[in-house]
């Protein structure tokens, strides 16, 4: 019979450290949390100090009742109480250790970093008591989010419609995504042109440089006259290098994966979401099956703010970097990075557990789950680069001089890749080439003061100022961290819920606000400035944090914010717009299915035109405004197309990823099917007899893919063309735009490195 009773929240973890403990141990799961505040009202005492009423939650009853029974076992000497290390895992220990604790054994709380048998048997060695602060901080946060949800949403409900929510963080990350889209329409493009130069020495040696300076002030041309005159200037001036100046360049590695970085880095490189993102790294985290071996905690633990490394895991990656790459890969001394907070540097950064040939991503690789590997390969290789040398370029740096223009030619060359060879970081802005990348900068011939320089070709081109772009997961996660907005285990969920409460949404991998989203935007900013406000929102993130640090007192805290909330919200119940109202209007158009007048109603998306007669008659059309205001029904398109379940026409729907077809019988007959574009190009795999289309994948992004799918798998992000490329003879090229190459055609065959721009002489090369 075992002695000792060990608690986590999820079997998989479960499962994991009984491996590592002996048969006195027995290993349960509580599945997560086993106490809440209750669904059915506030549960929260607003008259005395905020006094959280906790119920068992009805789903956990069973679990609690087998814990309790196991936990006073004659048997059992003590329980240890092992959910994860953070504020919501100390929560649950200390929700556990109220239920448990009878007065006979003592009950610990355990913590490590990493699901390794080192790990597991130091923490039981040391056990720990409940950290207090930590519960008031997680305890002070559950109940602002009860208090703002429970009062902000009857009032969406009683103005509004019923099914809506509001949150206290999530509210502002749906103003942050209606905020940017109204730049994006406010934004007014400003012309302005480049001129690029081709020189050479004269003896075909080839220099590119820019036009940037008249007379050594900055140049500006706004516009096509503006470029003539310059462009007039340099065709006869004389081209003389006035300045070579020449440097090696060092290039640090990133630091080791902060959730919030670990989330940006997936989406950019895996178009992983948030979601996504966390749900992999917690398998990792908690264990996989490997063979023989059983399961096993791949990574440290995945919720940190910390870039803070063990001196055992860095020497682990520093014998594998130099065995598998070298010493000079190896820095003469363990790198140390700086975390931006000190609140949560008791975790380390993301990491694997073990830097070992067995447990290498190539070798794990077959024990895998496809996304599993994706995301322990990326965890891997940031670790080990973020261990190794830093890279070393050679740049150069060359003025030139033409009459009253200064130009600049600049030229790179990677004198040592270091960390490079394993790692590249990505840059959402793409404003600076990436080290180690083929667009890493040109190579330019030897040059000196006082050189001469032929022109070979004037380059003019026109440009016009960009909006900032929509956000996708990687750049609204990122604002979310640096604005302070939630914490490294709330990014994911903070996307996740306004997607799903159809707040926003995400249409080829970027983010757009719905109309209703807009519109519960707009009221909840005008009625709710304060908590809608991102600095405010910042700083109760940093109140929460000076409990967890015995800073500040959670009762404090929380009357800092009710205070002014309680009062915004008397106010919006007497004057906020009763929306409902002023939409469910008749219109002067009968249902032509039951003869009942239509009205306008709010929707998921947003306004739309139902049957009066509603729910006996489902009939809806799409609402258009007229010039003048007037609100008509939108006309369905049929197309020359028969339902092949019923045989009725079909006709042109609109749902969150544009159009698509769908049968007139509706809702007798659901069928719909995708209206697939053809672009104009044959299939390139070889014998297929299909045609290119355009289709979207399930996340709603545009792909091209064979219409004879799933007979031919043929697919691309990119546009293919029906060229074929001369440099490898691959049938097709694709279309690509980047911020950092702009349009390109290139080949896409690994190895290849075929491009050019869209317009413009063949470079053959990348």
């Amino acid at each position: 019979m075992a002695k000792y009773l060990v608690i986590v929240e999820s079997p998989a973890k479960a499962k994991t450290i009984k491996k590592y403990l002996g048969k006195q141990y027995a290993v349960e799961a509580s599945l997560g949390h086993v106490r809440d505040l209750p669904k059915s009202k506030l549960g929260v005492d607003l008259e005395h100090d905020f006094e959280p009423h906790y119920i068992t939650i009805r789903s956990r009853s069973k679990v609690l009742k087998g814990l309790k029974k196991q936990a006073a076992g004659k048997d059992v000497k003590a329980v240890f109480l092992a959910p994860d290390p953070d504020r919501e895992g100390e929560a649950i220990a200390w929700h556990l250790k109220h239920e448990l604790d009878n007065g006979k054994n003592p009950i610990y709380r355990v913590m490590f970093n990493e699901i390794t048998q080192k790990a597991v048997e130091k923490a039981i060695e040391n056990p720990l008591e409940i950290d207090q602060r930590m519960v008031d901080a997680q305890q002070a946060r559950r109940i602002l989010d009860r208090i703002v949800g429970y009062s902000l949403s009857p009032l969406l409900w009683s103005k509004v419609r019923k099914g809506l929510s509001a949150g206290r963080v999530q509210s502002v990350a749906v103003r942050l995504v209606v905020d940017r889209e109204r730049e994006i329409e406010a934004f007014v493009p400003v012309e302005y042109w480049k001129i690029e130069v081709d020189l050479n020495t004269g003896d075909l040696k080839k220099v590119r440089a820019n036009v940037t300076h008249c007379n050594g002030e900055k140049l500006e041309m706004g516009n096509q006259p503006a470029a003539e005159q310059v462009l007039a200037v340099l065709r006869s001036a004389s081209y003389i290098v006035q300045k070579v100046e020449k440097k090696e360049q060092r290039r640090f590695p990133a630091p080791p994966f902060i959730t919030s970085k670990l989330q940006q880095e997936a989406a950019t490189k895996l178009h992983f979401t948030g979601k996504k993102t966390m749900m992999v790294a917690q398998q990792l985290y908690e264990g996989v099956e490997i063979g023989e071996e059983g399961p096993v905690g791949l990574i440290s633990y995945m919720r940190t703010d910390s870039v803070r490394v063990n001196e055992e895991a860095q020497a682990q990656a520093r014998e594998w970097i130099q065995t598998t790459y070298g010493a000079e890969y190896v820095p003469a001394t363990p790198p140390k990075y700086k975390s931006k907070k000190i609140t949560q540097d008791a975790h380390e950064a993301i990491r694997p557990t073990y830097v070992t040939t067995d447990k290498s991503p190539d070798q794990l690789k077959k024990y895998l789950t496809p996304d599993q590997f994706k995301l322990y390969r990326l965890i891997w290789q940031r670790f080990l680069a973020s261990q190794m040398s830093p890279a070393v370029m050679d740049a150069v740096a060359v003025d030139i001089q033409a009459a009253e223009y200064g130009l600049r030619a600049n030229g790179s060359t990677v004198k040592f890749k270091g960390f490079t060879t394993v790692y590249i970081e990505s840059r959402e802005d793409e404003k600076e080439p990436e080290a180690g990348s083929e667009e890493e900068g040109r190579l330019l011939p030897p040059l000196e003061e006082k050189q001469r320089l032929l022109l070979e070709a004037l380059r003019p081109e026109q440009k016009f100022t960009q909006p900032p772009p929509r956000y996708n997961d990687a750049t609204l996660v990122k604002t979310l961290e640096e604005e302070n907005i939630g914490r490294p285990s709330t990014y994911a969920p903070i996307i996740s819920t306004i997607l799903g409460r159809m707040y926003i949404e995400r249409r080829e991998n970027r983010f757009y606000p719905t109309e209703l989203g807009i519109m519960i935007n707009d009221l909840l900013v005008k009625h709710f400035p304060k908590i809608l406000n991102v600095e405010f929102t910042a700083s109760m993130e940093n109140d929460l944090d000076a409990v967890e640090e015995g800073q500040a007192n959670w009762v404090a805290v929380l009357h800092k914010f009710y205070t002014p909330f309680s009062s915004e919200l008397e106010s919006a119940k007497i004057e906020m717009h009763d929306v409902k109202a002023e939409v469910e209007v008749e219109l002067p158009d009968v249902c032509e299915k039951c003869g009942a007048k239509m009205t306008v109603k709010w929707g998921r998306h947003g306004k739309f035109i139902a049957c009066s007669n509603y729910p006996a008659c489902r009939n809806t059309k799409r609402m258009k405004v007229e010039a003048d205001g007037t609100i008509g029904i939108m006309k369905e398109e049929t197309v020359d197309e028969a339902c092949e379940r019923c045989g009725k026409p079909m006709v042109i729907k609109y749902g969150r990823f544009g159009k698509f077809l769908a049968c007139s019988g509706y809702p007798e007959c659901k069928s719909t099917k995708p209206i697939n574009k053809e672009i104009g190009m044959p299939c390139p795999t070889p014998d297929c007899t299909g045609q290119v289309i355009e289709r979207r994948s399930k996340r709603g992004r545009m792909f091209y893919g064979c219409s004879r799918y799933p007979q031919c798998q043929f697919s691309s992000w990119d546009k293919p063309l029906a060229e074929k490329c001369p440099k490898c003879g691959q049938p097709y090229l694709v279309h690509k735009h980047s911020k950092k190459s702009g349009e390109q055609i290139l080949c896409s065959k690994e190895g290849c490195g075929y491009s050019r721009p869209v317009s413009g002489p063949d470079t053959g090369e990348a």
